[in-house]
């Protein structure tokens, strides 16, 4: 196994910092991520597409689509409280629940688009609601896998390295948005099918869907056989609180009322940032069918073409996230955090926006450039501002709890679809331009986060 522990710890120094940690062992904390978020890649690219192959109305796709937010909503926090306080001397603080999260996500993606194949007919309650359970599971299960990839960087990583850390861990992500995604596009070029029986979804999705578990699985087996976290004594030194005084047990209202201020200026940001982004999951894949190939029927070959080049241009999304994070977020200062997270939700919006006006196939890809550019930059800045701001003891429940704030802005924005949709004349493309124009307020509002990095007392109370 990898050791982290880069710099020993004396015991006898009444000052202690996070150790800069070597490039092995930010890859072995990072590259985990990539997995994960296959299975997240495919959900949010292929769901709507799934439902709506299934014979889900249009009118409520937003109902489908609160059912992710609203897991994450509920199980982050549980599992970062939990884990905050929970050790294990052989496998560590957080890959415990990596070791049971990823074998239940692979078998749940399985099951998914599985849904119309299992004879309950073509916008049937059975498969809808199969459909449905099989989302909830999944997204129970994906929360609990990105979870732990998330904590340990405020556990392992100091402030010196945190901009790279979460660029890297996004940026590997975007890499499992690649793999993902541009697999319904390369299976339907080597001649598997891309259109069924109706209500059935095509074999092209489904063995996406496969080949995501299986990876899934390999790349968390890595992750867990690399990382080593510190132990108890160790984490508390580095984190600067005394290990021998007795933790008091706060509720989440306490925890919520002692959060740092920083953490709600982000929080308000973040509203406008993922209310925006549910609408992109939910609506563009009907907003292209409809702007480009001219069709609104989901068993159509113009729909399922759609369907295939939205995952093309999730690819193009997940490269330039890629190359963004590695060769600009990455060498950032910690000082410019806000700078750069207004730069990516000012992209994301003209590219939105730009996404909802063309009929052009190929110009979508430079609209996805920029959604690229935003969707890095939302994942990563966002995370580096905030936990600057926490104490080390409660890291595990206060991401867990600013998760809270990334999933109610998806529920409120798929609430409030069954009211804007047919105000906007049932038009995928007006809910588009919808989520840019919300991108472009949360760019225009932030200057409410007055404090681009908090750094930790370094003295042991």
């Amino acid at each position: 196994m990898e050791n982290t522990h880069d710099t020993k710890v004396s015991i006898n120094k009444k000052r202690h910092s996070l150790p800069n940690i070597s490039l092995k062992t930010m890859f072995a904390i990072t590259f985990g991520f990539c997995g994960v978020n296959m299975a997240f890649s495919l959900q949010t690219s292929q769901m709507s597409r799934i439902f709506q192959t299934l014979g889900a109305d249009p009118n409520k796709l937003g109902f489908f689509f609160i059912f992710p937010p609203l897991i994450g909503m509920i199980i982050q926090p549980l599992l970062g409280k939990f884990s905050d306080g929970f050790w294990s001397p052989r496998f560590g603080r957080r890959m415990p629940l990596l070791m049971f999260s990823a074998p239940m996500a692979a078998i749940i993606m399985v099951l998914l688009p599985n849904a119309g194949s299992f004879g309950f007919g073509y916008a049937s309650m059975g498969a809808l609601v199969f459909g449905s359970i099989a989302i909830i599971l999944m997204d129970l299960s994906n929360n609990a896998c990105m979870q732990p990839f998330r904590m340990i960087i405020g556990d392992m990583v100091n402030e010196n390295q945190k901009d790279k850390a979460w660029s890297w861990q996004q940026s590997f992500s975007n890499l499992g948005g690649v793999l993902a995604n541009i697999c319904p596009f390369v299976l339907t070029w080597i001649g598997v099918a891309n259109v069924d029986k109706k209500g059935v979804v095509p074999l092209s999705v489904r063995l996406s869907f496969y080949i995501a578990a299986v990876i899934l699985l390999l790349i968390s087996a890595y992750t867990i056989l690399s990382v080593k976290e510190y132990d108890p004594k160790t984490y508390a030194q580095y984190h600067n609180f005394d290990y021998k005084e007795k933790k008091e047990k706060k509720s989440y209202w306490t925890l919520i009322k002692e959060a740092p201020k920083t953490f709600w200026e982000v929080a308000f940001i973040q509203f406008f940032a993922y209310f925006g982004i549910q609408y992109l999951w939910t609506y563009t894949t009907g907003a292209i069918a409809q702007n480009v190939w001219h069709t609104a029927n989901s068993s159509s070959g113009g729909f399922q073409a759609a369907g295939n080049w939205y995952g093309i241009l999730t690819f193009v999304q997940s490269v330039v996230g890629i190359l963004y994070g590695f060769l600009v977020l990455s060498r950032t200062s910690q000082f410019k955090r806000k700078f750069w997270y207004r730069i990516g939700l000012f992209c994301g919006g003209l590219g939105m926006i730009w996404v909802s006006l063309t009929h052009n196939q190929y110009a979508l890809i430079l609209a996805f450039v920029l959604i690229g550019v935003c969707f890095l930059t939302m994942h990563t800045e966002p995370f580096a501002i905030f936990t600057t701001a926490t104490d080390g003891q409660n890291d595990g429940a206060y991401i867990g709890l600013f998760n809270v704030f990334i999933c109610l802005p998806q529920i409120i924005a798929s609430v409030s679809s069954f009211v804007i949709f047919p105000l906007v004349g049932n038009s995928m493309a007006a809910m588009v331009m919808i989520g840019g124009i919300s991108w472009l307020i949360g760019a225009a509002l932030m200057s409410v986060i007055k404090t681009d990095s908090h750094v930790k007392s370094e003295t042991i109370n």
